[in-house]
This record gives structure tokens, sequence and C-alpha cells, in this order.
């Protein structure tokens, strides 16, 4: 049985199932799936959140769609409830999810993938690995770019250039804690990285996820942004994919979406969500919410038998106590 949940505003529910996945180099990676099983199969949608996150980001997604959608979402490596890992890069990540869709993924299933922001580079980076082409049916790239994040955040109030870049730069890559969760630190982290129209409790559940995460993880993975260089990648993506920004985002602007949509062999289109920050899924959880669910009505098949199970014997997978 898995671990109870805190009780706390936004959170999800209670997962069906508790996996523990083993990535490629043995790093064990919390997985949660939620909705029905066994049966008629519930179309599939994998859930990848972003740096500094964790399944938790994902709670309004989860909870409107897993009354009829089989809803996975992980924790990323050293976030949530995975164990922090020596090994950091994109190809960790794409390794990562490779493992995740193999071990919750019945034979020949697809699933609809939602990444946000690093969990969008995370599609981007296993865009050329087999699983990630025969276990995507599409994509939905929420908050996220390819390359030169630094260069392009605008967190500071200064003109591009080296300076912003520099200080930037310092900001993002600080060993610094960030404390407990405050008055003033709410102010800060609305204007980094939601909307100016974000209400308080959207702020708060954004930065009581942001604050958990361990600051040496929150470290080493901006190293990872700080270099991110996908672009090659995003040109490898076969599967229909969507993109999905806040007009209003600092971290990820909107020329990474028009950049991403210009590059995607197959893109279904751009939406910028006037006056929404880089935190889509909890700012506009309708929004997002629907956007999966148009993916998958579109390009998941009706649901089959699976009275054959979901594979939970493998090696690469155990159930969590």
């Amino acid at each position: 049985m898995s671990p109870r949940r805190p009780a706390v505003p936004g959170a999800p529910p209670e997962p069906a199932r508790v996996l523990t996945v083993r990535s490629a180099d043995g790093a064990p990676l919390h997985v949660e799936v939620h909705g029905p099983e066994g049966g008629r199969r519930a179309p599939a949608v994998v859930l990848v959140h972003g740096w500094t996150c964790s399944t938790a980001f994902w709670a309004e997604q989860i909870r409107a769609l897993a009354a009829d959608h089989r809803v996975i979402a992980y924790d990323q490596r050293g976030h949530g409830r995975s164990p922090a890992h020596p090994a950091c890069g994109t190809g960790a990540l794409a390794d990562d999810l490779e493992a995740v869709l193999e071990a919750t993924l019945a034979p020949g299933e697809r699933a609809v993938i939602a990444g946000h922001s690093m969990g969008g580079m995370t599609v981007m980076a296993a865009a050329e690995r087999p699983v990630l082409r025969a276990r995507a049916a599409a994509v939905l790239l929420c908050s996220t770019g390819s390359s030169r994040l630094v260069a392009s955040a605008k967190v500071l109030p200064l003109r591009a250039g080296r300076a912003r870049s520099w200080l930037t730069r310092r900001i993002l890559l600080s060993r610094a804690p960030l404390g407990p969760v405050t008055p003033l630190s709410l102010r800060v982290l609305k204007y980094g990285i939601t909307g100016p129209g974000s209400a308080p409790h959207v702020v708060e559940a954004c930065a009581r996820i942001v604050h958990a995460c361990p600051r040496s993880v929150r470290h080493a993975w901006a190293r990872v942004l700080d270099r991110v260089e996908l672009d090659d990648s995003v040109r490898k993506v076969s599967v229909p994919t969507e993109v999905l920004v806040g007009a209003a985002d600092r971290l990820t602007p909107p020329l990474h979406a028009r950049a991403l949509a210009a590059a995607l062999p197959h893109c279904l289109g751009v939406t910028e969500l006037p006056g929404i920050g880089h935190m889509t899924p909890v700012e506009a959880p309708e929004q997002v919410t629907g956007r999966i669910r148009a993916l998958a009505a579109t390009h998941l098949p009706a649901g089959a038998d699976t009275s054959a199970g979901i594979p939970t014997s493998a090696v690469h997978a155990e159930e969590s106590a």
C-alpha cells in the first residue's frame, strides 16, 4: 500500500498503484498510476513535471483526468519521492522516461505524453529513442524550450544582454536555501514564475512544491538547464505535438514556443495563454487538461481488453510498499 499523501489543498488523489521503476543506470523513480485499471483499457496519459517540481504539480490534471483516463505521473530523479542520483543530464531524463513507459504501459499500448518545462525537455531528449517512438501517440509541450534558456529568461527587469544573462545565471544556479514559504518569498516567486494576476492560492501551491525541492537537487539540475541544447532533438519529435505557453512566462517566454512550433515536424499549433506565467498546469488547469483530453480523444484508440494486465514483474518495476 502506498504511503498516505498529506492532506494539503490541491494535492492529487491517492493513486491506484505506486511503483518504483528502475532507470537504465539503476536510479529509482517514484511512479504513480491513477484511474481505472483492468478490464477495458482507459486511454493512457503520462505527465512529466519540470525543474524543482513533483507529481503534486499535476494535481488538477490528475484529479480531472483520472475518472476516465489512466494517468501515470512520476517524480524526476531527485525530485519529490525519487531519490537524488549523481547522474544528471538530458540523457538521464530520456532514460527515465523510457523506463517509466516500459514499466507502466501494456504491450503495444501508446499514450499521450505531457511535459512541462524540464519535462518537455525530457520528451525532446527522448525523441529518437525507440521506446518513445513506439509508445507516444501525441505530445503536449507546456512552457518549455530547447536551448538558450538563460539568455532568453526575463526574470530580471533588464535589457537582454551579457549583464542580464550573467545575473540570471547567478540566481538560477544559486545554492542558497529557499527557506520557509513567507509573504516575501511568495511575492518573489509570483514575479518570477507565475502571471501577474495569479490568485494567492495558486502562488502558494507553486511555492510549496518548489520550496520542497532539496537545494542540492535544484542546483544540480539548474546546471543542466544552463547548458541544455536540444534544437536537433526537437526536429526528431515525429509524433503529433501541440505547444502551449503563458504569454507572461518569464522563464521560457513565448519566443521558445514559436521556435518549437517552427522546428517540430508535426506541430498541431501553438496556444498562448494571456496573463499566464510559467506554471501553466497550475495557473491554467482547465486549459491544460482540455488540451491533454483532446489529444487523447484524437490520437488514442478506443479502450481495449487488458486482461493480460500491465507489466509489473519486469526487473525495472516493483510495487512500492
